[in-house]
């Protein structure tokens, strides 16, 4: 397996991973105040991080490091983990796939501002019709309006954008699972003594489906989704392997079907085959 193949493998299974996060999310907020959530959620993985770093004795990053490290943390660590428990409060999963649509997009642009990538202008055309497409699907699916969740949800994506594109950077010279692991490291005393501060004074009588979308954040969410991401991104490209964020919305219905029994319609069937068509030729022009 080549190069490019090998990034855009590694990127659709974290597409695949990040696909549970925000059903995950919206379940877990149900019984966990978002803020708790968010840095209870990176507190975690932060220690599981260390202890990889610890095992595989890596060398710390250099001081010139540290700046792309507090941009990952402040993006993916903080940011989006944050805005998104926040919104989930006012909308439906079903409503943020309109913004998870405007993913790609985002982390393109950062790409080119942050990566220096310079993609054909018949990527922009694939890859805003990609988007065009997850956002009529899921507005056909019927939402409430929240302007509140809305404006969450948007500088979530901008956040996220940001994050990813400037993680994938980074990982060409320190490797994917290094950068999500120290960038968790490095926000880790902040984020423990913020889980500290707002521990609630009893966590009897969760629900185990609270429990188990906060071990799915924690975990898979916050550190194992981002080993294959930014590997996927810096191998294949930000701006080409970011496309295959489109299909994430599609593979959390696939997985509300196949673990939920929820039924799937002829029209997200319809909607996914162009949205793979949209990323292939996203991919050809890249």
């Amino acid at each position: 397996m080549n190069k490019a193949a090998s990034g855009w493998m590694s990127g659709l299974i974290g597409v695949v991973i990040f696909s549970g996060s925000l059903p995950a999310t919206r379940v877990a907020v149900m019984d966990f105040d978002p803020i708790f959530l968010t840095v209870a959620r990176a507190t975690i993985a932060g220690i599981l991080a260390l202890c990889l770093l610890f095992a595989f004795r890596e060398r710390r990053p250099a001081r010139g490091d540290l700046a792309s490290l507090a941009v990952i943390s402040l993006g993916v660590v903080v940011g989006f983990p944050l805005l998104t428990a926040l919104a989930l409060r006012h909308v439906t999963s079903a409503h943020s796939i309109v913004f998870i649509g405007l993913l790609p997009l985002a982390t393109a642009i950062f790409g080119v501002l942050r990566g220096g990538e310079r993609p054909r202008r018949t990527f922009w055309v694939f890859s805003g019709l990609g988007s065009a497409i997850v956002v009529g699907f899921a507005a056909r699916q019927g939402f409430s309006a929240s302007p509140i969740g809305d404006l969450l949800m948007l500088a979530a994506i901008i956040a996220c954008g940001l994050g990813y594109a400037e993680g994938a950077k980074l990982s060409r010279r320190l490797g994917g699972w290094q950068v999500i692991s120290w960038a968790l490291v490095l926000s880790l005393p902040v984020m423990t003594a913020l889980m500290l501060a707002t521990m609630p004074s009893s966590l009897a009588g969760l629900s185990a489906a609270s429990w188990l979308g906060f071990g799915y954040v924690s975990v898979f969410s916050m550190l194992i989704g981002f080993i294959f991401w930014y590997r996927g991104l810096a191998l294949g490209g930000i701006v080409a392997v970011g496309q295959l964020q489109l299909l994430q919305p599609f593979f959390g219905l696939a997985l509300a079907s196949t673990l939920l029994g929820e039924t799937v319609s002829w029209s997200m069937l319809a909607a996914t085959i162009a949205i793979v068509a949209c990323v292939a030729g996203a991919r050809k022009f890249a």
